[in-house]
C-alpha cells in the first residue's frame, strides 16, 4: 500500500530546499505566514543608529530583520563587538558589518547570553530588536549585572488566516505567530505541534493541551528534520 502524504503547515517560509527534502520523505509542506515585519523608519531611530555606529560598543542581533534594518543606516563598517543568533542572522551580520566583528554566535538566546556573561569585559550591550522581542536574552543579562540598551528597529504585525483544512502537523517559529494562528484557528486532537524553542512552545500551551515537539536551536532546518524524523517513525500509511 502506498503511503499517504503527510500534510504539514509551516507558519513562516522555510524555503524550497527544505520543502523538497520533506517531499522526498512523503511530507508536503504548505507555507502560510501568520506574521509580517515592518522596519521602523523615523529620524530618531536613524540618528541613534548613526551615532552608535561611531562608538566601540557591544551589539546583539537575534534576528535577520534587525540586522537588515540597522544596516540601511550605516555607511562605514562600525567597530562593534557583535553577538548574534542563527545562521541567517550571522550571514547578514558578516555581510553588513564584517566577519571579524562577530565575537560570539549561538543557536538560542540562553546559550548566547552565557557567552556574553562569560566575557567579563562586557558591562553593557546594545540590543537591536523588534517590538515583540523575547525576554530570555535581556532578562538573563540584566540578572547578571549587564546593562541592556534596547533599540527597537522593526515591528511585528499579526496576519491571521482562517484555514480551510486540518493538517497532520504545524510548525511554529515565534510566540507572535502562535497568537496570530490561534486567533482564527483550532487544531484537531491528531495534529502534531512542532515549535522552535521553549518560549514558543509555552505560547502554544496557552491555546491547546497538545504536547509540543521542540527544536532547541533557532534553525528552520532543525525543525523540518524533527518533522521528518517524527513521521518516518510513525509508519503512517
Amino acid at each position: 500500500m502506498l503511503k499517504n502524504k503527510i500534510q504539514i503547515l509551516s507558519t513562516r517560509p522555510v524555503g524550497e530546499k527544505l520543502i523538497k527534502e520533506a517531499a522526498n520523505n512523503d511530507i508536503i509542506i504548505d507555507e502560510i505566514s501568520f506574521i509580517k515585519t515592518e522596519e521602523i523608519v523615523d529620524a530618531a531611530i536613524e540618528n541613534k543608529i548613526r551615532k552608535l555606529s561611531s562608538e566601540n560598543i557591544t551589539v546583539v542581533f537575534t534576528s535577520m530583520n534587525a540586522a537588515n534594518a540597522v544596516a540601511k543606516f550605516i555607511k562605514n563598517q562600525p567597530g562593534w563587538k557583535i553577538f548574534c543568533i542563527g545562521n541567517t542572522t550571522k550571514k547578514l551580520v558578516k555581510e553588513f558589518f564584517g566577519e571579524d566583528n562577530i565575537k560570539g554566535f549561538a543557536d538560542n538566546a540562553e546559550l548566547l547570553s552565557k557567552k556574553i556573561i562569560e566575557d567579563s569585559s562586557i558591562k553593557n550591550i546594545t540590543f537591536f530588536c523588534g517590538d515583540k522581542r523575547r525576554d530570555d536574552l535581556p532578562g538573563n543579562l540584566i540578572k547578571n549585572g549587564i546593562g541592556v540598551d534596547e533599540v527597537i528597529v522593526y515591528k511585528t504585525i499579526e496576519t491571521p488566516t482562517a484555514l480551510a483544512k486540518q493538517y497532520d502537523g504545524i510548525l511554529f517559529f515565534s510566540p507572535s505567530a502562535v497568537q496570530s494562528f490561534f486567533s482564527k484557528n483550532s487544531i484537531s486532537d491528531k495534529t502534531k505541534v512542532f515549535a522552535i524553542g521553549s518560549t514558543t512552545a509555552a505560547a502554544v500551551k496557552h491555546f491547546t493541551q497538545h504536547s509540543v515537539i521542540i527544536a532547541e536551536t533557532s534553525r528552520k532546518e532543525n525543525l523540518v528534520q524533527l518533522v521528518i524524523n517524527h513521521f518516518s517513525k510513525s509508519n503512517i500509511i
